[in-house]
């Protein structure tokens, strides 16, 4: 592997890390992530780039002109969910500048203009939307929306920003820029095991199944654990905990996923019976069909959960993302650079180049992960693995960019 890239992956690695867990807790407009912004603008002055900041606060190095069109980006996002992994996101910043020191290495001649992008707030784990920079860019989400957002403590996302010095007042599309993006190129681990299981480093993504997030509220009545006769009791606890039972059967049967990953109890005493548990479903299938049918299966066992249990449930749609199929034009090119020797594959993880697809031909690379375990401190990449990815985007970006 290339020493810019192992020099890269040391720097970013201790940043915003769990020295216990070894796991990550780079969250949008904190310190942690305010470090990793660091880093990103170190690396392009290293390299001579043009450094920006946009309007919605995605990180831009420029190699050429940066206000002429037709330019090849590259690039991902550095932060994390709750306790993430070192890769998800990073591989994919750190790639892409190793890939533009390799072909400089070798005395390529860029013909196009080349673009760096670290997307802000691509995981959401603060403020329960993911992909905000890309989907404001993107003009597919509102401003206003976005600045209202809060995360767990109620700070909204407009102040986080302003405490970071960045202008909230500023957010909204940028189809300027994103007009002067002829082909956007995403690198990231691999989120399964689809990889692994052929025995391949590299593959090429198809499409991103559709994907949303739902708040489930159910409410009924906080009272003594210790006094309160079971018969009497209004508890919410009993019909969550029934639907999540559900969600796992109904998406068994549907060959879909559906998670409920976060939890939240009011007056979360180990002595009350509970007044409010609010959960949050992730539902992903094949297509829109299936997604649909199955969060209405979830819905209905939660609605009849709650009323077995003497307490009500309220759904809320926090967000979805459709189906996205990677433009055959821009997907097949990259399998041709890589001498058609790479397997082609869907994903069920929501990612920029997805919000972008829809404005700009947009395209992804997958590097093997051993283990298929992603969001969490285990996830992992081999170091052969790395470099043949570094080796793959460097080889996409000579046929896109070079003489």
């Amino acid at each position: 592997m290339s020493a810019s890239f192992h020099e890269m992956w040391a720097d970013l690695r201790p940043i915003g890390r769990d020295g216990g867990t070894g796991g990550y807790h780079r969250y949008a407009w904190t310190g942690a992530d305010a470090d990793c912004r660091a880093w990103f603008r170190a690396q392009a002055t290293a390299r001579g780039m043009t450094y920006e900041t946009d309007r919605n606060g995605n990180q831009w190095a420029h190699l050429g002109d940066p206000t002429a069109g037709d330019a090849v980006a590259l690039g991902s996002h550095l932060d994390s969910v709750p306790s993430g992994g070192a890769f998800d996101g990073p591989l994919g910043v750190v790639s892409s500048f190793a890939a533009i020191d390799e072909l400089r290495r070798k005395g390529a001649e860029f013909t196009r203009p080349v673009r760096v992008a670290n997307f802000s707030d691509e995981e959401g784990a603060r403020f329960g939307l993911a992909c905000v920079g890309s989907r404001l860019a993107a003009g597919a989400l509102a401003p206003d929306a976005a600045r209202a957002l809060r995360d767990a403590d109620g700070t909204t996302l407009a102040a986080a920003m302003e405490r970071a010095g960045q202008d909230p007042e500023a957010l909204g599309p940028d189809p300027e820029r994103l007009a002067r993006i002829g082909a956007f190129v995403e690198l990231h681990i691999e989120q399964g095991r689809a990889l692994d299981l052929t025995g391949d480093r590299i593959g090429v993504a198809s499409a991103i199944w559709p994907h949303g997030r739902w708040r489930f509220d159910f409410r009924g009545e906080a009272n003594h654990a210790g006094t309160t006769r079971l018969e009497d009791r209004r508890d919410p606890m009993l019909a969550y905990a029934a639907t999540v039972l559900a969600a796992r059967r109904a998406a068994a049967s549907a060959g879909a996923l559906a998670t409920f990953g976060k939890v939240a109890v009011e007056p979360n005493g180990v002595n009350a019976v509970p007044s409010l548990v609010r959960g949050w479903l992730d539902s992903r299938a094949a297509d829109h069909t299936t997604l649909e049918a199955l969060v209405t299966a979830v819905e209905q066992a939660a609605s009849e959960s709650a009323a077995q249990e003497g307490t009500t449930v309220d759904v809320v749609r926090e967000s979805f993302s459709p189906e996205v199929s990677f433009g055959a034009g821009l997907r097949d090119t990259l399998v041709e650079l890589l001498n058609g020797a790479v397997p082609v594959l869907p994903t069920g993880a929501g990612h920029d180049a997805g919000i972008l697809s829809g404005t700009l031909p947009s395209a992804m690379l997958f590097v093997r992960n051993p283990t298929g375990t992603s969001h969490s401190p285990a996830e992992n990449a081999a170091e052969d693995d790395c470099t043949a990815g570094v080796t793959a985007l460097a080889d996409v970006l000579e046929g896109l960019a070079c003489a």
